[in-house]
């Protein structure tokens, strides 16, 4: 199979000042309930055009369905996802706005990978030359090309899902998961690809449960669990960033910090600050043992095994919004 590392995305982005038109994504307050469970809850954010931006969660968190909702797949049960300010459905060319990697799965196994590409192709009005141009740049040509579907790898089925998604050229990507069983070289490609269209302009929304993908594939991130937003920013500013943990032990807490190999420093009486150190990384996250509601952003910090719960007393609120001064800290 070809090596895709060494083909060269160029034709696939436009000329630079070519008039491409720019599109924001805008989550807004957005909610989706079965029966009484929110998988996404009140989730707010939004994604810049000539950004790469990670979408990271852990399995479950409510990623997929968020997607789902801003490509018109799903409903939402409250709020909105627009891009351009448009629903999806309202784009005047969906297909040739928005490339979308969702539904890895969804070939015929019996069709080859170029016959799967030339029935989009003619769906969308684009011409052959295209279909192989697509196939050459992410190493599906020759005889992979014209294999059957049920014959490929996982790493061969992303491939072919992310050459459909780049078909047409969009000035929009939404992307789940695009690195699951690609190789070290095709992550490297993909990462090239993707920070090459997003410096034409292009809109680049990435799903990913893995941190460590993330942080070497995006410019911004946006972080959830359980459907809620957990932080979002640039990269940058969440690699220098530190843990804010309120603990009625803090001196405790600051020898299990310095113990695992962190840099812990008193803030206050009351706070312990956990700063970024080593090559391992555990999400932490502040509880109120009482309401548990997150009360600390959730930040990278180095933590390279479990942890006991720390002594704590509940909120005198005892509801969701209070504003407990002692919370509980947990390896996320």
């Amino acid at each position: 199979m070809t090596d895709i590392s060494t083909v060269d995305a160029g034709p696939l982005l436009p000329a630079q000042g070519s008039g491409r038109p720019s599109y924001q994504i805008e989550i807004e307050h957005l909610t989706k309930r079965y029966g009484r469970r929110a998988v996404v809850d009140d989730l707010t954010f939004t994604v810049q055009p000539g950004r790469v931006t990670g979408f990271l969660g852990p399995n479950g968190s409510g990623k997929s369905t968020t997607m789902k909702i801003l490509l018109g797949l799903a409903s939402a049960t409250e709020g909105k996802a627009t891009i351009g300010g448009q629903f999806y459905r309202d784009l005047r060319d969906p297909a040739g706005t928005v490339g979308v990697l969702i539904e890895q799965d969804s070939f015929h196994p019996g069709r080859s990978g170029r016959d799967h590409l030339q029935i989009l192709s003619d769906v969308a009005g684009v011409g052959a030359a295209r279909v192989s141009e697509i196939l050459s740049l992410v190493g599906l040509k020759g005889d992979d090309a014209r294999r059957h579907v049920g014959t490929y790898s996982l790493g061969m089925r992303q491939r072919l899902s992310l050459a459909a998604a780049l078909l047409c050229d969009p000035p929009v990507l939404v992307l789940d998961e695009p690195g699951n069983g690609l190789d070290p070289q095709g992550v490297r490609t993909l990462r090239n690809l993707l920070r090459a269209r997003a410096a034409n302009g292009d809109t680049v929304l990435v799903s990913s449960h893995a941190l460590a993908e993330a942080e070497h594939l995006v410019d911004d991130l946006v972080v959830i669990d359980q459907g809620r937003l957990v932080t979002t920013g640039s990269m940058h500013d969440l690699r220098q960033a530190a843990s804010l943990v309120r603990t009625t032990s803090p001196t405790q807490l600051r020898d299990i910090l310095e113990t695992a190999g962190a840099v812990a420093t008193r803030s206050s009486s009351a706070d312990c600050r956990s700063t970024r150190s080593g090559n391992e990384h555990l999400q932490l996250e502040s509880w109120c043992t009482n309401c548990r509601h997150m009360q600390a952003p959730w930040r990278t910090c180095s933590w390279p095994g479990p942890v006991a719960e720390l002594p704590t007393r509940p909120c005198p609120a005892g509801t969701r919004s209070c504003t407990c001064d002692v919370e509980t800290t947990h390896p996320g």
